[in-house]
């Protein structure tokens, strides 16, 4: 079975996982070859039964665009573990006819935590406060610290992770509005037409949209402005979302009030000017890393695998008008 089926494996799995996919597919694994991308890549291509499916990682590590397709033209499915798709070009895709399957709302209830979390350490000095026990035996911060309930939360981005941020934040009695491309007509939640309307009436900003070219720096210095001095904001979407340099001045100038950030724009960099200031809460991109959540996705994989070459609908298939 595995000899007729095979796959092009591009992200770094478990063992464990691996040796469950090595035993129903042919896998083309670049971890396991010496070769750099672009001759692993040509290799594959030429492989006398080449890849109809490939398996990217979640990032930029790997950019699923025209050229890609060319170096492996037989691939006809491309499974990516993000549930974000700033690093496929899916007008591509739909032109080449490739199919992509994602990590949809695999991670969903684990970053909504994580969003809940960062918003809690900021407002509250948690982390802050480990840090000054941890360097002169005292925990006491300076009084300013400020509690979570009532206060008014937007989010952007109303899709599986903000509606579960949304859920959890209303636990808490804040009052939670949004933004989206699109109202949404099944939450009661208050929407804003305009980012800029939601900053303005909100006390923290949780980011928690897709990258794409019109959320670029969606969160820039007119919604810093309009968010005022009191405010924080919260990414766990992408690190491009917000205008890195304006958030910096911001929180050097007093503009913005704190920031819980698990991205950056230039990832694995991290602002220098961040690393000094209290008020911000700085992780690297882990919200998604719990045993749960990777689980979960190696049964999704495999299952989006198995559907693909069984010739079924996709679990988790990518609509391309709905990130157009």
């Amino acid at each position: 079975m595995p000899a007729s089926r095979p796959v092009l494996l591009l992200f770094r799995l478990k063992p464990s996982t691996l040796a469950v996919l090595a035993a129903r597919f042919r896998l083309l694994d670049l971890h396991a070859s010496p070769l750099p991308v672009d001759d692993f890549l040509a290799a594959a291509a030429a492989d006398d039964d080449p890849p109809h499916v490939a398996v990217v990682p979640g990032s930029g590590v790997v950019r699923v665009d025209a050229a890609f397709f060319d170096a492996v033209p037989s691939l006809r499915l491309v499974v990516t573990v993000s549930a974000g798709l700033n690093h496929v070009d899916l007008p591509e895709c739909a032109r080449r006819g490739v199919a992509v399957a994602n990590a949809a709302g695999i991670y969903s209830a684990d970053v909504a935590d994580y969003a809940v979390g960062l918003l809690v350490d900021v407002l509250r000095g948690v982390s802050a406060g480990d840090r000054l026990l941890r360097r002169r035996g005292a925990s006491l911060l300076p009084l300013g610290s400020s509690r979570l309930g009532g206060k008014r939360v937007g989010i952007i981005g109303l899709g599986s992770i903000g509606s579960a941020t949304a859920r959890r934040l209303e636990a808490f009695g804040c009052v939670v509005s949004y933004h989206s491309r699109r109202q949404k007509r099944d939450v009661s939640y208050r929407y804003h037409p305009t980012v800029l309307d939601l900053a303005a009436c909100s006390d923290a900003l949780v980011v928690a949209c897709a990258l794409t070219a019109e959320t670029r720096h969606i969160v820039d210095r007119p919604v810093l402005d309009a968010l005022g001095s009191g405010g924080v904001v919260v990414n766990v979407a992408r690190g491009a979302n917000v205008d890195e340099a304006e958030l910096v001045r911001a929180l050097a100038e007093g503009r913005l009030a704190g920031a819980g950030l698990e991205v950056f724009e230039d990832e694995p960099n991290v602002p220098a000017e961040l690393l000094g200031m209290d008020n911000v809460v700085l992780t690297h991109h882990q919200a998604v890393f719990t045993p749960e959540s990777m689980a979960d996705l190696d049964r999704l994989v495999v299952d989006n695998l198995e559907a693909f070459f069984a010739g079924a609908p996709l679990l988790t298939p990518v609509v391309f008008s709905d990130w157009s």
